[in-house]
């Protein structure tokens, strides 16, 4: 995270006596990542943290949706055709996935009490269509239509929806963090002037009072690729205070400032987010290159050792016909990708878009699963053939 926060009270120093009204000790929990190594926060407890009444297993496999022969080729496929009414955890439709990441949409249809905690991967929420509240032991967080909501690994949290009629998700799972990339900080680790970014556009959680409730909460935390039903003795969200690095925030897609050049420049000039092992970049509006010979679509290109994904936002896509807003398309590692035919010419001249999109680069290949193979264009390989060969 960008920045150091605080919220609610703390004592003057961490590991030391912290005292209700009553004279019984808040309870210290240390939340951390890399060992004790990497960023951290430290909340304080009305209650202590481990205590849990009940715990069962609920069945989750998703196997059966693997599309195990699925052909290597490009992919376009759009994911309204593919919704599932539900929670924040039934509603999700996976299309893309491997050891790593996961990358599923979601239309919400339902509120729930129960308490998620994802204790297996980090996420990263795209909100496409919606708004309403990201509640959870740091506060609330509240959140508009194309905000991106970063949720680190082991966070416990509920998603409030203003509407569970009209919102649409996309949602990445990661196995690592989502992290700013360290060319745009300097060495004290506050961004840079030229950062496409500024730690203003990062908004985090506000200061919700703690709920000093005893009962019987429900909290489903899914690890190592199962889900468990915990059964807790008093509401979660009872933190009094914290401070720290590490805790959810939002970031909208129209605060990133893009940057232009003379000729066209590579992808990784849209850079947003990185993980160990896949980087999120997104497109918006900006002007197109002005060199006077300038062609502002892409160049023809093959990454050997990325499948590039993107989620289309918003807009008319400067290099391809026929992408609606959720649409994905998957182009895999080592066979080449670019503009449909004529795109190329017709871009020439062009002196702007206004293009959204979320482009997702993988290190390793993705598979696909059968909801790609149910929503899928058929022909879209066929795409870059030139008319009257």
């Amino acid at each position: 995270m960008p920045y150091y926060v605080k919220l609610g009270k703390v004592p003057p120093k961490r590991h030391i006596t912290f005292y209700k009204e009553d004279g019984t000790l808040y309870r210290e929990e240390l939340f951390s990542t890399k060992g004790f190594s990497g960023i951290y926060s430290n909340k304080y407890h009305l209650y202590m943290p481990p205590e849990t009444e009940k715990i069962s297993e609920v069945d989750i496999d998703t196997s059966a949706n693997d599309w195990k022969d699925a052909p290597l080729q490009y992919y376009h496929f759009i994911t309204g055709k593919k919704e599932s009414k539900g929670n924040i955890i039934t509603a999700r439709n996976e299309f893309l996935k491997n050891n790593h990441i996961t990358i599923s949409t979601a239309t919400i249809t339902e509120d729930t009490e129960f308490f998620y905690r994802n204790a297996q991967m980090h996420e990263m929420i795209f909100v496409h269509y919606g708004s309403g509240h990201l509640l959870s032991e740091y506060g609330d967080l509240k959140f508009e239509q194309w905000d991106y909501l970063i949720i680190p690994k082991g966070t416990t949290y509920q998603l409030k929806l203003d509407d569970y009629k009209n919102n649409k998700l996309l949602i990445v799972e990661s196995d690592t963090p989502f992290e700013i990339p360290r060319h745009f900080r300097n060495e004290y680790g506050q961004l840079t002037e030229d950062a496409p970014y500024y730690e203003r556009d990062f908004r985090p959680p506000a200061y919700m009072e703690p709920i000093d409730k005893k009962g019987d909460f429900r909290l489903m935390l899914k690890v190592r690729n199962r889900m468990f039903e915990y059964r807790l003795p008093h509401h979660p969200f009872d933190v009094v205070g914290w401070d720290g690095f590490l805790y959810p925030y939002a970031f909208n897609i129209k605060e990133y400032s893009p940057k232009v050049g003379k000729i066209h420049l590579p992808p990784p000039i849209h850079l947003a987010f990185v993980t160990e092992h896949f980087v999120v970049c997104n497109f918006v509006p900006r002007l197109y290159d002005f060199h006077p010979q300038a062609i502002p679509a892409p160049y023809y290109h093959s990454n050997v050792d990325s499948d590039e994904v993107l989620y289309y936002v918003h807009g008319d896509f400067m290099s391809r016909t026929g992408v609606q807003e959720g649409s994905i398309t998957l182009h895999p590692m080592g066979i080449p990708h670019g503009p449909q035919p004529g795109k190329t010419e017709a871009s020439i001249g062009k002196k702007e878009t206004e293009e959204y999109a979320v482009m997702i680069d993988t290190f390793q290949p993705l598979q696909v699963t059968k909801n790609v193979k149910e929503t899928m264009v058929e022909d879209y390989a066929q795409s870059w053939l030139t008319k009257g060969r």
